[in-house]
């Protein structure tokens, strides 16, 4: 099969498939003489299993690994339990940041009960003055491609 229906029996663009082979995650295919690459069945399950693994918000180095040690089945899988293991601890730390938001979004919320002059406006308040109280945390999130993770005073409970 060519790469057009390989991206449309996976939902997964070329552009994805291309980088996933030269990230080393897809073998590349053979060619043919009109030099269009060719994919088998093998490719599909394998791009499958990798779009299934981004899908658990797996890495790609988490991928990789899993890649690796499916290659060998012989392999002890501890490796792997050792994998999911971290991968789950890092998912209950995002958990516990996304509650966190979801209490402070909740009292930011609460300040504005009807819609009024902006000038006024209880929400935008808060975000003026937990930004006031913190104001690192804007620079340190844009810095870290993050937004709000930690909590950080008592008029806000966000801050890097």
């Amino acid at each position: 099969m060519r790469i057009g229906e390989l991206s449309r029996t996976t939902s997964t663009s070329v552009e994805t498939i291309r980088y996933y082979e030269r990230e080393g995650l897809l073998e590349t295919p053979a060619r043919t003489s009109g030099n269009f690459r060719v994919y088998h069945a093998g490719h599909r399950e394998r791009l499958q299993f990798i779009r299934f693994c981004r899908g658990l918000d797996m890495s790609l180095d988490e991928v990789r690994l899993l890649l690796r040690l499916r290659d060998a089945p012989g392999q002890d899988c501890g490796d792997v339990n050792a994998l999911l293991d971290e991968h789950l601890a890092q998912v209950s730390q995002r958990l516990r940041e996304l509650r966190m938001l979801q209490q402070w979004l909740r009292e930011l919320r609460g300040r504005c009960v009807s819609p009024s002059q902006a000038g006024q406006c209880g929400i935008l308040r808060g975000l003026e003055q937990a930004s006031r109280a913190a104001p690192g945390v804007a620079a340190a999130a844009a810095a870290d491609g993050d937004d709000c993770t930690a909590p950080h005073s008592s008029t806000s409970p966000w801050q890097r």
